[in-house]
């Protein structure tokens, strides 16, 4: 189960004390948004706000307001200040502001809202080795993935992650329209043919709406010039082509089973996020 959806079911019966980073300044284990939950029963927590001293002081207290509040006697600040210096036993050099809120049941719906991670779309057309190995990796990153092949059956029980959407499209190029906005596209197919029929009609979209930022095609460099040959023959110019990457996956790392293939690919959709 995931942290909010861990968190919103454990609130349904009992309060948790919410921590959020609510702003940082100068170098910081996390971001702003980041969060933990501390709950009433069981003693345990969800989340991480960077882990370290800074979180177990932050859990120390997150329990020491929820103790307070179950007693009818909250009565502090709702922020609190920490610099990330030798009085916390850190050396990051930043400033982080913390927030705590005693949440539960009604509180969830605004939680939801306000907790759930934004998601990047990512379009994965192949249901092959790579593809398997690359939705796992995918799954606990922010991802929403939407997973297209023209075979049936290739996929696993309910994918492979809870933000995944499975599409089995034949031909498999007529997803392409259906493709959310902004999509990060990622080509791997069973076929070669598939493949080039998935980029040219990810090019025509581009072409028509321009709301594609990445179209990625494994493969070599020797498929790629191929390709840009049939695909210009299709005519597609060489500012539309200098759209697609290929190969894919962030250099320097050369092994090419589909787990070794699939971290570089995740972390080159990292980067792009970036």
């Amino acid at each position: 189960m995931k942290a909010l959806d861990c968190l919103l079911e454990r609130i349904k019966t009992a309060p948790a004390c919410l921590v959020t980073v609510e702003s940082t300044q100068g170098s910081a284990p996390r971001e702003a948004g980041a969060w933990l939950a501390v709950f009433a029963v069981g003693d345990d927590f969800v989340g991480t706000i960077g882990g370290g001293h800074l979180e177990l002081q932050a859990l120390r207290e997150a329990r020491e307001r929820l103790a307070e509040h179950l007693a009818g006697n909250p009565s502090r600040m709702p922020r609190v200040r920490h610099a990330l210096g030798p009085s916390l036993g850190q050396c990051c050099g930043g400033v982080v502001q913390l927030r705590f809120e005693c949440v539960g049941a009604a509180d969830a719906p605004a939680l939801r809202q306000r907790l759930a991670p934004r998601l990047q779309p990512v379009a994965l057309f192949g249901g092959g080795h790579v593809g398997h190995a690359l939705a796992r990796v995918l799954a606990p990153l922010p991802f929403a993935l939407h997973w297209i092949d023209s075979r049936d059956g290739v996929f696993p029980p309910q994918g492979d992650g809870a933000s995944v959407v499975c599409e089995q499209s034949d031909p498999v190029q007529a997803a392409v329209p259906g493709v959310a906005p902004q999509s990060f596209v990622l080509i791997m197919s069973f076929s070669h043919a598939e493949d080039l029929d998935i980029v040219a009609a990810c090019l025509a979209r581009q072409r028509a709406r321009g709301d594609l930022p990445f179209i990625g095609l494994i493969g070599s460099r020797t498929k790629w010039a191929t390709f840009r040959h049939r695909l210009a023959a299709r005519g597609f110019s060489d500012t539309e082509l200098a759209q697609v990457t290929c190969p894919i996956g962030v250099p320097g790392i050369a092994g090419k089973q589909p787990e070794v293939i699939a971290v570089a690919v995740a972390a080159q959709l990292l980067q792009r996020l970036a």
